[in-house]
């Protein structure tokens, strides 16, 4: 195997020599979609700077390190927890250790505090037995045991719901969903077409006007009813929970997720006609006041054009069946990692052409919070963003890069993915992602990228109880760190600032 130096020594080349810079070159580029004039742009990192980069992200790396004392040490970082303020502060503090120009935490108001208490459940019919189960963030306790009979409320209109449940819910605890079709993990799909054709048929199915009325007002009606609470399907195959919750959205009864395989024995009953009945004691705190929460923000002055910005970010806060350790502890290291590796770069006298900023968000679970009032508080200076990365799709390896709409810039990601190749093999596609702190600078116009990462058991470890160290992969986490660090330092040396959108 060559070395990462003399891998790194490879070429950029963006735009042949006979091609001006910031001039359209008149041709698609190969794997982008046909008809799309790529964009000419000159990328000027040295050689000698990227393979700097690729030696020291790969031979001494922070990562695991890092990883543990967030997960192990700091724990789980619900927004508005007194965890999520160490967490600021400790990566703030290694930000410093790593070399940045600037530290500062930013706040901003989040809503109120939640905390997780004590719970138990137990099924009273048709077999007495304790299940496991947790409280839905952002949700009530039940001020004791609280008994019902389990009803299943599957109205999808108004009129459905006066005609078969209105005055007969007070009391109890209802479902409001069909179980999740998971497809046996040990079955191949091929052969699991039952519940994979379930799956399809949920997916695909459209709310009609009334429906969509309905359920816009169906808590509420829930609470006039006097419900006991609600369960919630936890979604997951081995006694794993999908949490999730929020003080935009503060639930008005008690809601309590169990597993997959309880939610479904629970239907499977009632369908049959027999009698269900569950008893739930939950404890929940809530603050009383909107609690102030905080970005850490970590910055490398550029030494051209200092006031140009490429930023790199991840989310900081997680949920706390686990510790965060893939959602979002390995990003939000990633992250870490990348200032430190272009802190060391800066201390061996290069500095970025523009600045390099490091953003650590938090509010991202509960609604994007974090970086919704980061663009808010930066939207004078947006139109000076180069670019953002984000990574927040577990612990895997980056594999490829969605342009995001900004197809124009396949033929530029190829060529800055190409140094890379001993961390590879890259691919640079057309599509876009959603469901992260990128969207906020998206609909700002900021050409955002959402990296696309290996898998490695995402499905299982996102907002449960396995979302802890063991789950994760530091040596993914160590290849993703090394190529935004990279990729950063190429953006920021572009010999252009890249096109807005509206």
């Amino acid at each position: 195997m060559k070395s990462v130096w003399t891998l790194g020594l490879a070429a950029i080349a963006v735009v042949s020599a006979s091609c001006a810079p910031g001039i359209a070159t008149p041709r698609p580029a190969p794997g982008a979609p046909p008809n799309v004039t790529q964009l000419a742009v000159r990328v000027l990192t040295q050689p000698t700077s990227v393979a700097f980069l690729l030696d020291e992200g790969t031979n001494r790396s922070h990562v695991a390190a890092n990883l543990r004392h967030l997960t192990d040490v700091i724990g789980p970082r619900l927004t508005g927890s007194p965890a999520m303020r160490v967490a600021n502060e400790w990566t703030a503090t290694r930000m410093h250790e790593y070399g940045m120009d600037t530290v500062a935490l930013e706040p901003w108001p989040f809503g109120v505090s939640w905390r997780r208490g004590p719970i138990t459940m137990r099924v009273v019919s048709p077999h007495p037995r304790w299940v496991s189960a947790a409280s839905w963030a952002w949700a009530p306790g039940t001020d004791g045991p609280r008994a019902g009979d389990v009803v299943f409320m599957d109205a999808t209109t108004r009129a459905d719901f006066d005609r078969r449940f209105a005055g007969k819910l007070r009391g109890a605890w209802v479902m409001l969903v069909a179980p999740y079709p998971r497809a046996n993990p040990w079955v191949p799909s091929v052969r699991d077409s039952l519940r994979v054709d379930s799956l399809r048929r949920m997916m695909r199915r459209q709310h009609t006007a009334d429906e969509r009325a309905f359920l816009a007002t169906q808590e509420k009606l829930l609470f006039a009813e006097g419900i006991a609470g609600e369960i919630i399907d936890g979604a997951k195959d081995f006694g794993l929970f999908t949490m999730s919750g929020s003080p935009d959205a503060i639930a008005l009864y008690p809601q309590v997720v169990v597993a997959n395989q309880t939610y479904a024995e629970l239907h499977r009953s009632l369908a049959v006609g027999e009698s269900v009945r569950v008893e739930v004691d939950a404890t929940n705190t809530f603050g009383r006041d909107t609690v102030i929460q905080w970005n850490t923000v970590g910055e490398l002055r550029g030494g051209e054009l200092p006031d140009e910005i490429v930023l790199v970010g991840a989310h900081l806060d997680s949920w706390d069946l686990g510790t965060g350790a893939t959602d979002n502890g390995s990003g939000s290291i990633a992250v870490l990692e990348a200032a430190r590796l272009l802190g060391a770069l800066k201390a061996s006298g290069v500095r970025p052409r523009r600045t390099i900023r490091f953003v650590l968000f938090s509010g991202e679970e509960q609604g994007l919070f974090g970086s919704q009032y980061y663009v808010a508080r930066h939207a004078a200076e947006l139109q000076r963003f180069q670019a953002l990365l984000i990574l927040d799709n577990g612990t895997g390896r980056i594999v490829a890069v969605p342009l995001q709409g900004w197809d124009q810039l396949h033929d530029l990601w190829t060529a800055m993915m190409r140094p890379l190749s001993a961390l590879g093999p890259f691919t640079v596609r057309s599509g876009s992602k959603s469901g992260t702190d990128h969207l906020p600078f998206l609909q700002a116009g900021v050409p955002s990228f959402n990296y696309d990462q290996l898998p490695r058991g995402y499905d299982y470890t996102h907002h449960s109880q396995m979302d802890v160290f063991d789950h994760a992969v530091p040596d993914d986490v160590r290849q993703a760190a090394t190529v935004m660090a990279v990729n950063a330092l190429q953006l920021a040396n572009l010999d252009r600032l890249l096109p807005r959108r509206k």
